[in-house]
């Protein structure tokens, strides 16, 4: 018998699944990582018949610069495709904006400016019971890069998390489909790299880069581990889904 297996969306190199792929793995998961920004290797695929479940990672385009990024809105039609059929889908950050365009939400610039920091978890009591984010509602903080944000979620979605700004941190876009704006699979090592290609513009502006990369760091151990069962979460939701 085949292990459940994950189509994973990555959008650029330095934007991997880290240690949500980490989680997955070690759950039995085969993990189907597509890089369409590549020159070379497969695609994406136009359906998602040869697999049980969607992860859609992070990366710094715009959700809606299709003219820029083509793969976009082959992106945002799987997770369509996903929502229609009940495949488990869960979108991180951009991941997250995507999904939230699919479903005919809206994503733009946050009024508040960007959002670069270990910040708290907003969970509302909807999260409780979620079948997903249920999972990690005693995580209390999670690490944001993000400029964009969620300004209307599609028809019939479960804000499930708020940051204290008050923009949507997680929610439950459809049946099957979860976004969070947050990075639970970014380790120091990720958010280093990050820093280094894309810090200058914001420690420019005002934004304390360094000292969310040292708060990051200090709080690695704490981060993984709370953020640690959205793996075996995710995992059960897949393995249902393969035996339908």
């Amino acid at each position: 018998m085949r292990a459940p297996r994950v189509l994973v969306v990555e959008h650029e190199e330095g934007a991997p699944a880290g240690w949500l792929g980490e989680w997955l793995l070690a759950e039995g998961l085969e993990l189907d990582v597509r890089r369409p920004y590549a020159e070379s290797g497969p695609g994406l695929p136009a359906d998602l018949g040869e697999h049980d479940a969607l992860l859609v990672l992070g990366g710094g385009m715009d959700a809606w610069d299709d003219a820029g990024h083509p793969w976009l809105a082959p992106t945002r039609e799987l997770v369509r495709q996903a929502a229609a059929h009940d495949v488990p889908t869960l979108g991180l950050c951009l991941g997250h904006q995507l999904a939230v365009l699919a479903l005919d939400g809206e994503v733009g610039r946050n009024p508040a400016g960007a959002t670069i920091a270990v910040m708290p978890v907003g969970w509302l009591d909807e999260s409780v019971d979620d079948p997903l984010l249920g999972a990690v509602t005693g995580a209390t903080r999670a690490s944001h890069w993000n400029v964009d944000v969620a300004t209307r979620l599609p028809e019939g979605s479960r804000v499930l998390a708020r940051t204290p700004d008050d923009a949507p941190q997680a929610a439950r876009l459809a049946d099957a489909v979860w976004g969070v704006q947050c990075h639970p699979e970014a380790g120091p090592d990720i958010l280093a790299r990050w820093a280094e290609d894309d810090g200058e513009p914001h420690r420019a502006a005002g934004v304390d880069v360094d000292g969310f990369l040292a708060d990051a760091a200090e709080s690695a151990d704490t981060l993984r581990e709370s953020w640690r069962p959205l793996g075996r979460a995710f995992a059960d939701l897949v393995r249902r889904a393969a035996t339908r």
